[in-house]
């Protein structure tokens, strides 16, 4: 074999070595998370979401149904009753206040009723019916007269209120994109939640308060009347210092 065969027949060894893949055989101990365990979760007789009445039924059936205020405080404001999880483990929760139609409801039950499996998983309402009422006159009609009749019913939402939860032996990376784009169609501001991501954003929300070096926060500039504040905003910014709106 001459010098230049084999210069040639090395060459295409080289090339022909450079493009084959490398492997490493090389072993280690790989350490995978042990598979969750849904012992303690009981699943109840019926696992869908209630069918939820458009109009609030009455014990007496000559009772006129009352007509209302608007009652915009009970929007506005925290929610400090219903603002946990009681399976701990996923839901719906609003980050604004608001109020919920039948239409909305229904949102969430066919929205839910279509993408989960009930034969592991199951959810339950955390709201109330619509049991507001909500006057409306008719279209052209002059002012005064009185006030006009109900046109629907409305459940108020305030701020932190668990709307609904999911639970069952399921994990959230399967329901969290159900979730969002259900609390995306609400008339609020809403999101999806699980138990680990309401403990991180509380710890999160205490870290900043206690670490925060900017003492002239809106509390302070409140409190001191600075710029003359307490003339200038709103009633709830004295209580919640414009956190809710």
């Amino acid at each position: 074999m001459t010098l230049r065969k084999m210069l040639k027949f090395t060459t295409n060894q080289l090339t022909s070595a450079a493009l084959l893949p490398q492997v490493n055989n090389v072993r280690g101990i790989k350490n995978f998370k042990p598979p969750v365990l849904y012992d303690h979760i009981q699943m109840p007789e019926r696992p869908k979401l209630h069918y939820i009445d458009r109009v609030p039924n009455y014990s007496n059936s000559q009772i006129k149904p009352p007509k209302m205020h608007k009652m915009l405080g009970l929007m506005r404001g925290p929610e400090t009753v219903h603002n946990k999880l009681i399976h701990k483990q996923y839901g719906i929760q609003a980050t604004g206040g608001g109020r919920m139609r039948f239409i909305h409801f229904e949102v969430i039950r066919m929205g839910l009723l279509r993408k989960l499996d009930w034969s592991r998983m199951f959810a339950i309402w955390r709201i109330d019916s619509p049991w507001q009422a909500v006057t409306k006159k008719g279209q052209g009609q002059r002012m005064g007269g009185g006030k006009g009749n109900i046109d629907h019913y409305v459940t108020p939402i305030r701020s932190g209120r668990i709307i609904i939860e999911i639970a069952g032996h399921c994990e959230y990376v399967e329901v969290k994109d159900i979730l969002s784009k259900i609390s995306a169609k609400l008339p609020f501001k809403a999101k999806a939640v699980s138990q680990e991501t309401m403990e991180w954003d509380l710890a999160k929300e205490q870290w900043q308060s206690e670490n925060n070096q900017n003492k002239y926060t809106m509390e302070y500039l409140i409190k001191n009347n600075m710029d003359d504040l307490q003339r200038k905003i709103k009633k709830i910014d004295h209580l919640y210092f414009g956190k809710y709106v």
